[in-house]
């Protein structure tokens, strides 16, 4: 059992593991997983040894993005349970010793939800200006240029006000206002709501979108040096999103937010920024202090690149420009490819790049998150066309497929059917190669990819340098990551070989181990200076 602690920065260094609840454990009968499957699967969640599991949405909602459009903050969906439903949920995880942090999804609503219905009825309603709503421009044209993350203008028009409104992603998800006072005052309180039931924090969903700009200048395009790094699927990458997102009054927004979480103790916020050209530069400003958020992940090692020269690129930069804010690094999440595959290489075992994938993460500065069934070292799924269930990958397909890949049902039991997921059939199919990778079979063996996980997660809580230590990096080639990681008394030496063959690494000068860490399959040796690391091996040592 798992001790998350009663200190207030528990979140400093913690271990996270987000649950997709639709897709964990159904108790219904339904298809879909519901919220007395994730309280009857916390056992696996302590066992792995996190602080925390993250909820994405359970909020009532037309399901038009999975959840991520609300029309009810204080409500449970009927297909995920009732509003008991999660307190037995929150009293489970704090019996296994467990934080439990909630999605919220404060910069859009679902367009059912009653606050928008009432703003679209006319121009003079009490909630009219609870949105974006603007004119168009004299030839009819939407007010500006800015472009919605699922695919074409980031305007609709309302054939009732006879105005466009704003939606950064689905036209079925308006955004709020935020520079009406009166919507930060309502969306503060359903927080409120959620802190008063006990929760101990908050992922926010896209903490960057809040606030737009007040003139809806237009965005520029992305400077041509920029042009590599544009997705062809996506024409919203093609711009500069100086005035969509990311504006300078959604800092004051943070404060107040925070100031809220302060008067509850040991509460905790971590934020998703999107942010493509200047993200660290946004998790430096709403991480900075005291009186924002306490740590942002980004999608930096959420991408294709898997190297030590790139994460050494990400880990300085972020050392280098947030001097005083706190980092929650991921390698997967449900909004992108899962790791195994992303980063695997043709014809490169899977699970020995999860296995080291959780060694990696283990030893990064900062919190971490892991996605559920990253642990069994799942693999995306291939999804038909006719079985998607997500519509950013039916606007895009073929050339992208979307995220039902990675939200594909959990595997429990190998011989059950449906995996042990449902009694009915899965909202999304489960692949046929999932099923040799079920929990009930990695548990029983002790170099499994859960075993890996199991084991790192431990060594992580058990020493400080670990979790909440300095890190400095030690110059290498050849593929080879290394970085020292030092808190009080205790300083440990980190090696990482990401390449597809044997390498040999000499230890620095006057650099003296005197205890190697173990864990299972390790894959390196120390023969006097020199370590010797297999493919996609790992090394851990105390250092004098």
């Amino acid at each position: 059992m798992n001790d998350a602690g009663r200190n207030a920065d528990w979140w400093r260094g913690c271990s996270i593991y987000q649950v997709y609840p639709r897709s964990f454990q159904d108790t219904s009968g339904s298809g879909g997983g519901d919220l007395r499957g994730v309280a009857r699967r916390m056992g696996h969640v302590a066992e792995l040894g996190v602080t925390a599991i993250w909820l994405s949405p359970f909020f009532k909602s037309p399901m038009a993005d999975m959840g991520y459009d609300v029309s009810d903050y204080r409500a449970v969906d009927p297909m995920f349970g009732d509003l008991e439903d999660f307190d037995a949920l929150l009293a489970e995880a704090h019996r296994h010793g467990l934080k439990v942090i909630i999605d919220q999804v404060l910069s859009h609503t679902s367009d059912r939800h009653p606050w928008f219905v009432e703003s679209r009825s006319d121009r003079t309603n009490a909630k009219a200006d609870w949105y974006v709503w603007a004119d168009a421009r004299p030839d009819g044209t939407a007010p500006s240029n800015w472009l919605s993350v699922f695919g074409g203008s980031a305007w609709e028009w309302d054939s009732v006000r006879r105005q466009y409104y704003l939606h950064n992603f689905l036209s079925a998800q308006p955004d709020l206002n935020f520079h009406n006072p009166d919507v930060q005052d309502a969306l503060l309180d359903a927080v409120r709501f959620w802190l008063d039931r006990g929760v101990d924090g908050f992922r926010l969903d896209t903490v960057n979108y809040y606030v737009h700009d007040r003139w809806l200048r237009s965005n520029p395009p992305l400077a041509e040096a920029a042009a590599g790094t544009i997705a062809e699927t996506n024409p919203y990458l093609y711009q500069s999103h100086l005035f969509d997102k990311t504006q300078p009054e959604n800092l004051d927004f943070l404060k107040r937010f925070r100031a809220l979480l302060d008067h509850y103790e040991g509460r905790a916020s971590v934020g998703e920024v999107g942010d493509e050209d200047r993200s660290l530069q946004t998790v430096a400003a709403y991480t900075s202090g005291s009186q924002r958020l306490n740590m942002c992940y980004t999608f930096d090692l959420l991408g294709p690149q898997f190297s030590a020269a790139h994460v050494r690129g990400c880990v300085e930069a972020y050392e280098k420009q947030v001097a005083d804010g706190w980092v929650c690094w991921a390698f997967s999440n449900h909004d992108v490819v899962r790791h195994a595959t992303r980063w695997a290489r043709p014809g490169e075992d899977t699970d020995r790049v999860a296995k080291f994938a959780i060694s990696l993460l283990a030893c990064l500065r900062g919190s971490i998150c892991l996605y559920q069934g990253e642990e069994l070292g799942l693999t995306e799924a291939d999804i038909a066309f006719e079985d998607l269930r997500d519509p950013y990958g039916i606007r895009f397909w073929p050339g992208f497929k979307g995220r039902d890949g990675c939200r594909t049902p959990f595997v429990w039991d190998a011989d059950a059917p449906n995996a042990g997921f449902s009694t009915a059939k899965p909202w999304l199919p489960i692949p046929p190669e999932h099923l040799g990778r079920a929990a009930d079979l990695q548990s029983a063996d002790a170099n499994s990819v859960l075993a890996r996980y199991r084991a790192m997660l431990a060594l992580r809580s058990q020493h400080g340098a670990l979790k909440r230590g300095s890190i400095t990096f030690i110059d290498a080639a050849d593929d080879v990551l290394a970085f020292f990681r030092e808190a009080n008394a205790e300083k440990l030496i980190c090696v990482f070989n990401f390449a597809g063959e044997e390498r040999s690494w000499t230890l620095p000068p006057g650099t003296l181990i005197f205890e190697e860490l173990e864990f299972p399959e390790r894959n390196a040796r120390l023969d006097g200076l020199a370590i010797t690391l297999q493919p996609l091996g790992c090394y851990i040592g105390r250092v004098l």
